[in-house]
């Protein structure tokens, strides 16, 4: 029997790693740039954690949980999504203390895992980069959460991207626009899909991100949910918009916006990439928006939140197709080439003492042939190739060759240990 990888699951080789490790880099900075720390929770958690986050009629519980039953009779859920998780560690390991600065702002980079078709860009193991934001209730905090998506994106070399907005208003707000979906859609409940109709008893908020063909045919005519926003709302709401505008970021009002999950309160964003060449139609790579009672729900005190998630699956193929330069390889600093027994021991000492110095240096543990040793540093896209004999190792110096223009130097053992500002002056 062959063994093989699960459906829906991805080998990423060192090829790839290298370009995922380098969007994870930059996004890293440019969170800790804005004053986000890094958080890790468990790939799995207690059920609860996400059937009581995510609802019981989203598709995710409903469809897409990897859930079973420990040896200890517990049962248990491979994560989903990022913020129920991360919510629950804000209650349990009470971050919401005095001691602990506020906004508590955190990021996380995870392996999450949902059951479904397994298609580009979309798989049963995929990952999120994703924040959250802790403790603020004004606008500003709903700002800089979609500014902080909207750079990165563009930091990244993004095009083509497009932020679509709404707000889902608070409780208030969501029952009497709850309501008028039930009138809306009762008249016509025996021409909905078998989830919509179960959907309308319990969450037809639900109905309105559903695929299936039966139900789009009405949702053009249902409710809008911005018609039934509190004042306090639409003041938020329009706070946010007004210095979008300011700052010249374009952005479309999305009345079709509901996401996917039953946490979000006020304002919810996504920014969708067209690109036919990748799908057909315009693709969500990044969403989010505030939920002020998620807290709540883990028997934490109140306490407003906003957050977003990225798809990395997603945001990898957009750059791979959209900006290839990002990931061209950039090869190794050194490669050290060496002739005769009597080097090999110094080839280690060197190798050794320039990777301290922070440079990238390959030798070659195989100790062939000097032809063969230039063709691996070719391979490995060397900027420098070093070469040292025996004759070299008895007058105490090295050769350096330059592989971008061929110049070449000689230069002593005993400036090795300062090799990496050599270069830099060479």
């Amino acid at each position: 029997m062959r063994v093989q990888k699960p459906k829906g699951t991805v080998d990423l080789l060192p090829e790839n790693t290298t370009n995922w490790n380098k969007v994870e880099s930059i996004a890293k900075n440019f969170f800790k740039k804005a004053g986000y720390g890094e958080i890790r929770t468990p790939i799995f958690e207690n059920y609860e954690v996400f059937s009581r986050s995510s609802g019981e009629t989203s598709d995710i519980v409903e469809k897409e949980m990897y859930d079973f039953n420990d040896k200890g009779g517990r049962h248990i859920a491979l994560k989903p999504e990022g913020t129920a998780g991360v919510v629950r560690a804000y209650v349990e390991d009470k971050l919401y203390g005095p001691e602990h600065v506020k906004p508590y702002n955190v990021f996380y980079i995870s392996p999450t895992f949902r059951y479904e078709r397994p298609q580009a860009g979309r798989q049963r193991q995929f990952h999120q980069i994703g924040v959250e934001s802790f403790g603020s209730d004004t606008y500003l905090a709903d700002l800089e959460t979609i500014l902080m998506g909207h750079d990165l994106l563009g930091e990244l070399g993004v095009k083509n991207y497009e932020l679509h907005l709404n707000s889902l208003g608070n409780p208030d707000v969501q029952k009497a626009y709850h309501d008028a979906l039930v009138d809306y859609f009762t008249p016509v409940k025996d021409q909905l899909s078998e989830d919509s109709q179960r959907r309308l008893e319990k969450n037809p908020l639900r109905i309105l991100d559903s695929k299936d063909e039966k139900d789009k045919e009405f949702l053009p005519n249902a409710p809008k949910i911005r018609e039934y926003l509190d004042d306090a709302s639409k003041e938020n709401f329009e706070k946010v918009t007004s210095m979008l505008d300011e700052l010249g970021i374009s952005y479309v009002i999305d009345d079709d916006l509901v996401r996917g999950l039953d946490y979000y309160t006020g304002i919810i964003f996504e920014f969708e990439v067209a690109d036919t060449s990748l799908w057909a139609s315009p693709t969500t790579i990044l969403g989010g928006g505030r939920y002020n009672h998620l807290v709540e729900e883990f028997d934490g005190p109140y306490t407003p939140a906003v957050g977003f998630g990225i798809g990395e699956e997603r945001l990898m193929l957009v750059l791979e197709k959209q900006n290839p330069e990002f990931f061209k390889d950039t090869g190794i600093d050194l490669f050290i080439a060496n002739i005769g027994e009597k080097t090999t021991s110094e080839v280690v000492k060197m190798a050794r003492s320039l990777r301290e110095q922070g440079l990238s240096t390959v030798y070659d543990v195989d100790q062939k042939k000097l032809k063969a040793q230039f063709k691996k540093a070719d391979r490995l896209h060397a900027k420098y190739v070093l070469t040292i004999g025996e004759r070299d190792l008895e007058n105490g110096v090295v050769q350096v060759k330059s592989m971008a223009d061929g110049e070449q130097k000689e230069i002593k053992l005993t400036e090795l240990a300062n090799f990496k500002q050599i270069l830099e002056e060479w």
